[in-house]
């Protein structure tokens, strides 16, 4: 059954929330403060993460959902290590047909990678899954991007 992403909160909502929320704080606490802004806005983001790229390595950061076995991806591996290393958010309709997904749950169904960049350089990503069909549109893109240059200034 497809999925009418009516649940889209308002974009400029969902990012003054994000930016009041890491108003004042710096990393991790800021990383943590913004995941938990992204899951509680959009209930069908089953898992919300930060990786943070250190040397060659994307590195899990903040996340909320299950616990995944992927706490350190090299760039280009997997779906998170493509997105940084071609700089773009990736949005996968169906991980089970995409071979560089690297499965975390069984329920997953849709994935989302949005780089975070700063001077023109990926310095982490925000990484969302779902486990319902037809969950990411253009108006989870462009929240997401968005999301991503606020949370760069606390990086």
């Amino acid at each position: 059954m497809e999925r009418a992403m009516t649940d889209m909160p308002d974009t400029e909502t969902v990012l003054t929330d994000l930016a009041r929320a890491i108003a004042g704080k710096q990393g991790t606490e800021a990383l943590q403060a913004a995941v938990e802004v992204l899951k509680r806005a959009i209930p069908r983001y089953t898992w919300v993460g930060i990786y943070l790229l250190e040397g060659g390595e994307l590195v899990l950061g903040p996340y909320l959902g299950k616990p995944s076995p992927h706490t350190r991806i090299p760039i280009g591996k997997g779906v998170c290590g493509a997105a940084a290393r071609e700089a773009h958010t990736i949005i996968v309709p169906d991980v089970n047909a995409d071979p560089r997904y690297l499965a975390c749950s069984l329920e997953t169904r849709w994935e989302i990678v949005v780089p975070i960049s700063r001077d023109g350089s990926v310095i982490g990503e925000i990484d969302i899954d779902s486990d319902l069909p037809s969950a990411f549109g253009a108006a989870d893109r462009e929240l997401l991007e968005r999301a991503a240059a606020i949370i760069a200034g606390k990086i």
